[in-house]
């Protein structure tokens, strides 16, 4: 099976700017997009149970990455939201570094379709690249990261 992000990228699920300066604010401002774009109808479930995964171990990966991801009853579908930060954000990451870009992945407890981990792994082979972190960082707009996500997706 063929995993392609772009095929779940969307314009409504991209934070082109977080304006957290912390990892609760960016877990929040994540999930929120979620409840905007109409995915989820309350996100509280969903942000405490990022919360918890946290506490666990730090999604952040490293290299300006995170990747906080979860299942939850709240979601009905796969779903992830692409959010950038500029200056970056203490995220407790592996290498101690600033996280600049996050990648919040969610499914449903029960995933038929199970994308679940192969999304993950995408993501994770998608930002191996330093060239790929630095294009996605600097993209201008939407059109341009779908760009390059269709771009990681051919080269698989």
């Amino acid at each position: 099976m063929t995993i392609r992000l772009s095929e779940f990228f969307e314009e409504d699920l991209f934070i082109p700017a977080l304006a957290s300066t912390d990892k609760t604010g960016v877990l929040r401002e994540l999930v929120d997009a979620l409840v905007r774009s109409q995915r989820i109808r309350e996100g509280e479930i969903l942000f405490q149970m990022l919360e918890q995964r946290e506490k666990l171990g730090s999604t952040g990966i490293g290299r300006g990455v995170a990747v906080p991801h979860g299942r939850s009853l709240a979601m009905t579908r796969l779903a992830f939201v692409f959010g950038r930060s500029e200056p970056g954000v203490e995220f407790d990451a592996l290498d101690g570094k600033p996280v600049h870009l996050f990648f919040l992945t969610v499914a449903p407890p029960q995933d038929r379709s199970n994308l679940y981990l192969p999304v993950l792994g995408k993501i994770v082979e998608t930002v191996k690249s330093a060239r790929q972190r630095r294009r996605l960082l600097s993209a201008k707009d939407f059109e341009e990261v779908s760009e390059i996500l269709e771009e990681a997706d051919q080269d698989a």
